[in-house]
């Protein structure tokens, strides 16, 4: 009998795969817990722990269902620390006759898959992961021809491909998207509900961690680690989220506060991107509770979710596999300052960045509209390097895989893409985060005022952003009222001299 040696990675921990519907003794699967992929960036402390715990979780889960597991830890003696390396020397040691993978989700890991399968000299074959609702290749092919792929297009066909929110052939309550319903600022904190938690100890693997030298950023926290890390675990947080979260998830997910770190956001992207949950069946699940619970939770609750994973997030996985390598080479401004030093403190006197800077680095998380909106923001009107960015949000996040990283950070919020992403750049000024919530209150900078002692460095920076870029945006259709106003602001030679002085010096702000 052919003896076969499959390699499961670390995002891949999906019990439902094809591959474990059977029990087979002469198929050995392989995980492998390497510094190639703790050292390719420095991640955060608990997206390392979180991964290994998981991994492990999932190799114990593989051994109690039958399966034959051969799991390497970081620290054993005779782990080289290289994929490639280890493949080798596994299947020469154990004689395997063939050596089978799933296919990766990194363009990094796909080209060494396949130079590691030229390499061997047994059969090598790759499968498809089971996950994600569409091809690789969909994206492009939908959008063929096309400069700008528009997300909205393809987010309606998806709903009408899977009968997600439809009546019939119309979209149920006759509208597509409730997105403008979805902005709330939170005023009421008597809303707010405590998320569901698994604590754990993780002292073995962080001691691990800090014996082997492992550089990670961010802090583990004085706290229990209490993110899900097993399938049982990551039902447990859909269900809380469902019966919880949802009636207000649409109202709130925008909204900006020091409050509480997750509001009303699900929680899910490290279990959906780790594939320990399928997207179809949590955009089922939400529907149905929706649809159960319609006298007490409005669809614009539920279609804000669904949204972001049936369109959005299967929108991004296909941009990345239609235009990598070239779009992480992208840098449409020609943007070229380093990060100042407080993106790994969180010692800035803005308040906005402080604080969801401060919150990332302790848990490893931020909602999106702290990552677009406030971090994103700064950094694309301060003229960051696309790089820069790319390697502190891939790094600091618990969810931040590069497809759906690269292209949500140097697509929708750096434009380093030139608007194959999104049509505009995203950013605004203070109005716009003090309209959001209470993170303008009490801060050094008052967001009303644009010049002087105490102005917020927000505003002078978007209007020198439009200034320094109008050869690249003017033209746009979405962005001529910016240039309108710009050219009749009385102060306008006073905003451009005071953003000068920020952009001299980001590190003291």
């Amino acid at each position: 009998m052919a003896k076969t040696l499959r390699l499961i990675l670390g995002d891949q921990l999906n019990s439902q795969h094809s591959w474990f519907s059977e029990k087979d003794p002469s198929i050995t699967y392989l995980m492998l817990e390497l510094r190639q992929e703790t050292d390719y960036v420095h991640h955060h402390i608990q997206k390392v722990i979180a991964f290994f715990l998981s991994m492990r979780n999932f190799a114990e889960h593989l051994k109690n269902q039958g399966h034959k597991v051969n799991y390497v830890q970081l620290d054993q003696e005779d782990n080289t620390q290289d994929l490639e390396k280890m493949i080798m020397a596994l299947v020469k040691k154990h004689d395997f006759d063939q050596f089978e993978y799933q296919l990766p989700d990194e363009y990094r890991l796909d080209v060494q898959l396949k130079s590691i399968s030229k390499n061997l000299v047994i059969p090598c074959r790759s499968f498809d992961s089971e996950h994600f609702l569409t091809e690789r290749e969909y994206v492009k092919d939908f959008f063929q021809g096309k400069k700008t792929f528009l997300m909205e297009s393809f987010y309606h066909q998806m709903r009408k491909d899977f009968n997600i929110l439809m009546d019939g052939k119309e979209p149920v309550q006759g509208k597509w998207n409730f997105d403008h319903e979805n902005r709330a600022a939170l005023k009421d904190k008597r809303l707010l509900s405590k998320p569901k938690l698994h604590p754990k100890n993780v002292s073995e693997i962080l001691e691990m961690l800090e014996t082997a030298q492992v550089k990670t950023i961010g802090n583990v926290g004085d706290s229990p680690f209490a993110w899900p890390c097993s399938r049982a675990e990551s039902l447990e947080v859909l269900d809380h989220f469902c019966n919880h979260l949802l009636v207000h998830f649409g109202d709130y997910q925008d909204a900006l506060t020091t409050w509480d770190p997750f509001l009303f956001h699900s929680r899910l992207s490290f279990a959906l991107n780790t594939k320990m949950l399928s997207p179809l069946e949590v955009v089922k699940k939400v529907e149905n509770y929706w649809k159960a619970h319609q006298d007490e939770i409005d669809i614009s609750q539920a279609e804000g979710f669904i949204r972001q994973i049936l369109g959005w997030r299967e929108y991004m996985r296909g941009i990345y596999w239609a235009k990598m390598p070239d779009f992480a080479e992208m840098n449409f401004f020609n943007h070229q300052r380093k990060l100042p030093g407080w993106f790994w403190t969180g010692d800035t006197k803005m308040k906005c960045l402080s604080h969801s800077i401060g919150q990332s680095l302790d848990l490893a998380y931020a909602h999106h509209i702290q990552r677009l909106m406030v971090i994103g923001n700064f950094a694309l009107l301060a003229g960051i390097h696309p790089d820069e960015v790319d390697k502190w949000y891939l790094g600091v996040y618990i969810d931040a895989i590069e497809w759906v990283e690269i292209t949500n950070t140097r697509g929708m919020s750096q434009f380093a893409d030139g608007g194959i992403v999104g049509t505009k750049p995203y950013v605004a000024s203070a109005n716009y985060i003090k309209k959001q919530g209470n993170y303008c209150t009490h801060c050094a900078y008052d967001p009303k005022i644009k010049i002087g002692e105490g102005a917020c460095p927000f505003n002078s920076l978007y209007w020198h952003f439009y200034d320094r870029n109008r050869d690249k945006l003017e033209k746009n259709p979405r962005i001529g009222m910016a240039y309108r106003t710009l050219d009749k602001l009385k102060n306008k030679e006073e905003l451009l001299e005071q953003a000068e002085s920020y952009l001299k010096d980001l590190d003291r702000l």
